[in-house]
């Protein structure tokens, strides 16, 4: 039993903004087209972090953090992750992933509609809390609301004036961000709608800091903040099922090697920080933690960095998950290359919405993804209470 005073399952979002390169990450260092490939990012042999037995995949060496969850059993990674026809905009790639609609321009996000679900009558302002500047798209929707919150312990500290005027800057940015893609008229209604109740649950916040003790020394870079703002939410037993957090940086076209290994090594203290903390604290049992970005980088590196490519990968993070590979690493052999430079995906992305909305959710997928996609079946059964 969590110590959030119940057994409901919990979502953890974190969101690498700007592409990770997924080849880079978990690396197919046995093959010689990697190194033919990437002759200034490549990671050498003797520096990757092999996996065991015979498998041809080893981890970044900036990612051990990674590999000792993998290795323990509590690292589920998703290999080849994406969607057909996949868009090579920040943008548009990252709105698709936020709301399910490769083809069309949705207004709802496919967070959004998991907390209609979960609280229809939005009589919990916590349901979902989304830690950084400004609402995600995947949080949006007419008539929901998430709350959202720059950063916990300063706004804690913050005047109402100061509190309040957080609030419009969060709501302008949201505005800025979505109309250009969805129109004028959507982006007014919806903040007609939600935009005064989308922040509201910050109030309750505040005391959130002052309630929380750890021993874990976490980082002080951005996803070590939010995930433990995430930390501190969930122990405080406010009844948050789903938090929303954000790592930037990820779109290396130039000076890769020193960003990756940086951002990895921020990424991997991180998530491992957050599964101590949680187990420290006897809140882990029902938490679930979903890593994406919005596509891969190509199989070429362009001289000191990639470009935006597709078949990237996604990690699933747990007390109750059946650590591994699932489903299949791209074909990295020239000619399976898609459009002769890409990695193909292998499963489809909403496939793996579905996935943490029916077996660890217990929410229909169909209806928030759009369809019924190909799952994998990362979680071992929940022990008999």
């Amino acid at each position: 039993m969590a110590s959030n005073g119940n057994s409901d399952p919990v979502l953890v979002i974190v969101q690498l903004t700007g592409g990770l390169d997924f080849m880079n990450t978990l690396i197919p260092y046995t093959e010689g087209t990697y190194y033919d490939s990437r002759p200034h990012v490549g990671i050498p042999q003797d520096q990757v972090l092999p996996l065991s037995g015979e498998s041809p995949l080893g981890f970044h060496p900036a990612a051990s953090r990674l590999k000792e969850l993998y290795d323990g059993g509590d690292l589920a990674i998703v290999q080849g992750i994406g969607y057909p026809n996949s868009s090579r905009s920040h943008f548009r790639g990252m709105d698709i992933w936020h709301t399910c609609e490769p083809d069309v321009i949705s207004t709802e996000g496919w967070i959004a509609k998991l907390v209609r679900e979960l609280d229809p009558r939005s009589e919990n302002p916590l349901t979902a809390v989304s830690f950084g500047r400004g609402l995600p798209r995947a949080c949006a929707a007419p008539g929901v609301t998430v709350t959202s919150v720059g950063d916990l312990d300063s706004y804690g500290l913050m005047t109402s004036i100061e509190q309040e005027q957080e609030r419009e800057a969060n709501l302008d940015l949201f505005r800025r961000m979505y109309t250009p893609a969805v129109g004028a008229g959507v982006v007014r209604d919806y903040l007609g709608q939600t935009g005064r109740d989308v922040l509201s649950g910050a109030d309750v916040l505040a005391e959130v800091p002052g309630k929380y003790t750890s021993t874990v020394e976490w980082g002080t870079n951005p996803i070590a903040s939010a995930l433990r703002d995430a930390a501190r939410v969930h122990t405080a037993g406010l009844g948050t099922r789903v938090f929303y957090t954000q790592h930037a940086g990820y779109d290396y076209h130039s000076h890769q090697p020193g960003n990756h290994d940086r951002l990895l090594g921020e990424l991997s203290g991180a998530l491992s920080d957050f599964l101590t903390d949680l187990r420290n604290h006897d809140a882990a049992d029902n938490v679930s933690v979903l890593v994406f970005t919005e596509f891969g980088r190509r199989i070429r590196d362009n001289g000191s960095g990639t470009d935006h490519g597709s078949g990237g990968g996604a990690y699933i993070l747990g007390e109750r998950v059946q650590g591994g590979l699932y489903a299949e690493y791209p074909s990295v052999k020239p000619k399976d290359w898609l459009n002769g430079e890409d990695l193909k995906h292998t499963i489809d992305f909403r496939g793996i919405y579905g996935t943490m909305l029916e077996q660890w959710m217990g929410v229909e997928a169909s209806p928030i993804v759009g369809g019924d996609f190909e799952q994998v079946q990362p979680f071992a059964p929940k022990p008999a209470a």
